[in-house]
């Protein structure tokens, strides 16, 4: 075989590891029957009233680039939901968000948001929620549209952990981790 032959032979392995890596062995390895047996994550049960977020976004190198902390109040009319978000970013930076949320009674999830590039889809199975979608950032932030996979996990407490990761042409641009927890009432001075 000619120096070149095993040139090609050896970038074609690496490739197929690289995929396989990120296939079976990374974020993206995730499936929702992962979580078919864990506690019952009903969005519309614990995305349902105030909800206290904190959280940081990672840039492509996995430092931190922002800090954040959110305030959500949520409610549902049958299996449609509303998610009212305010970020208030460690820049000083005030972001106001929205989804509408659709839980079919298969447990897929439909959501949209102004932000959002078409329908949003996903699945709640067991203790984990799926959510797939295309942001398209602010022009400050850039103006770029972004891949999202948005992982929630369901704790034994009633948090939910959430991990989300953004991709621009398959690269991992950002990596969001964040918990969300019910407000209790009481405690909120309501």
């Amino acid at each position: 075989m000619s120096f070149m032959t095993y040139i090609l032979i050896g970038a074609a392995l690496t490739g197929v590891a690289v995929i396989a890596k990120s296939r079976y062995m990374s974020f993206w390895a995730q499936k929702s029957e992962d979580y078919a047996d864990g506690p019952v994550f009903d969005i519309r049960e614990r995305f349902n009233g105030p909800i206290a977020c904190e959280g940081v976004i990672y840039g492509p190198t996995g430092k931190v680039t922002s800090r954040f902390v959110a305030d959500f109040d949520a409610s549902w009319n049958g299996n449609v939901g509303t998610m009212k978000e305010k970020f208030h970013y460690d820049s000083g930076q005030v972001q106001h968000r929205e989804w509408t949320l659709t839980l079919g009674n298969d447990g897929k999830i439909k959501a949209e948001a102004p932000d959002v590039v078409g329908t949003g889809t996903g699945a709640q199975k067991g203790s984990a929620v799926l959510l797939n979608y295309r942001i398209k950032l602010t022009e400050e932030a850039g103006g770029h549209a972004l891949d999202v996979t948005d992982w929630m996990y369901l704790m034994s407490n009633g948090s939910i952990m959430n991990r989300s990761q953004f991709r621009k042409f398959g690269i991992k641009v950002a990596e969001l981790v964040a918990t969300m927890r019910p407000i209790d009432k009481a405690y909120a001075g309501e």
